[in-house]
């Protein structure tokens, strides 16, 4: 009854603190994400102040989906160094109770909001994500954009005054091509003009070439090209950069679109990476949760409370930062997906418990 009792009193106290701390950092983070982009819309005037707020807005939950850990270590640090503090953890370790009976609590509510995260907050931050991506598509870069479905590839381009929209139900690389290929024409006023029919469309330097051609213009009869080239300023690099970015797909939706990826020939290892970095994201949490208790369980000493909670933010950002670059090399493809997701994590749980085990037991 009494450690029941005590659990629920350090959860509470920890998920205090990690409200207290996630607050605080969303609203750095937005102060940022606004300066940045009011940046970056300088120069177009249909990006107004109030579309600012409201793109900040969009990019905010992914963005903060990424300092996670530090929201965790930071809330872990200072709930255990409180208690500390207050003597309160002295004196139940005086009463039989171990560091990792401490640990347990803070444990517990982050692998439920780890999981909660994943599975249904996630899939809103990917929808918001998703609007954001096609705000700043359409007001601050006014890119190509290339649209993945169960229907095969849609790619849109702009070239003398008209749009094309061109669809494939199948992608080949090096070099880039679309089979079977058809190309929609349009005015600058969305009207309807003509169309393209051919087998195949292959990316040639600044055009797409386009052989056994047919050209179905207006109320014309067919044409037969036997060599038809469409100018573009598109590149492989352009495309896949204007592809969905994994953030703005949902947990759940992930599988699917990379069913997709692989059946139209596109690589899909930066959603395959996005998908297992998700699945091992409670796992890095709870390792920067062992981290936080490791350096914190100990801080009797009135010398040694900055050094210890300085070396446990070294230690916390140090596996943050080795994350980001192995994942940097999944996504390159230096990496295998799985060794690029769960190396860090696993790592840095195995390093924590380490750390705490000596400190609780050497």
């Amino acid at each position: 009854m009494m450690h029941w009792t005590l659990n629920r009193y350090l959860g509470r106290q920890y998920l205090f603190w990690f409200t207290v701390f996630l607050g605080a950092l969303t609203g750095v983070i937005f102060l940022f994400i606004v300066a940045e982009l009011l940046r970056r819309s300088a120069g177009h005037p249909d990006a107004t102040f109030g579309l600012v707020l409201e793109m900040g807005l969009y990019q905010l939950p992914g963005t903060v989906e990424h300092v996670l850990p530090f929201v965790v270590l930071f809330a872990g640090i200072f709930t255990f160094w409180r208690l500390t503090r207050s003597q309160e953890l002295v004196v139940a370790r005086s009463a039989g109770v171990s560091a990792w009976q401490f640990v347990m609590p803070a444990l517990a509510v982050t692998l439920m909001f780890s999981f909660f995260n994943v599975t249904a907050i996630n899939p809103i931050g990917a929808a918001l994500n998703a609007k954001y991506h096609d705000m700043e598509l359409h007001y601050l870069q006014h890119a190509p954009t290339l649209e993945l479905t169960g229907a095969g590839l849609w790619l849109r381009q702009r070239g003398d005054g008209r749009h094309f929209l061109l669809h494939a139900d199948h992608v080949g690389l090096k070099p880039l091509t679309l089979t079977p290929v058809i190309v929609f024409i349009f005015d600058d006023s969305d009207r309807y003009l003509g169309r393209v029919d051919a087998p195949r469309a292959v990316l040639r330097g600044n055009y797409w070439d386009i052989p056994d051609t047919w050209l179905n213009w207006g109320q014309l009869p067919p044409q037969h090209y036997d060599d038809y080239r469409l100018p573009t300023d598109l590149t492989l690099d352009k495309i896949q950069e204007s592809m969905a970015p994994p953030n703005t797909i949902s947990f759940w939706e992930l599988p699917r679109f990379i069913r997709a990826l692989k059946t139209i020939g596109l690589p899909p290892n930066r959603h395959e990476l996005q998908f297992e970095n998700l699945l091992s994201r409670p796992i890095l949490l709870c390792a920067m949760v062992f981290f936080a208790a490791a350096f914190s369980l100990r801080m009797s000493q009135r010398g040694s409370t900055i050094g210890i909670i300085a070396f446990g933010l070294v230690i916390g950002g140090l596996v943050f930062s080795l994350d980001n670059v192995v994942t940097a090399l999944g996504v390159n493809q230096d990496l295998p997906v799985i060794l690029a997701a769960w190396s860090i994590p696993l790592a840095a749980l195995a390093l924590s418990n380490a750390a705490l085990l000596y400190i609780e037991d050497g």
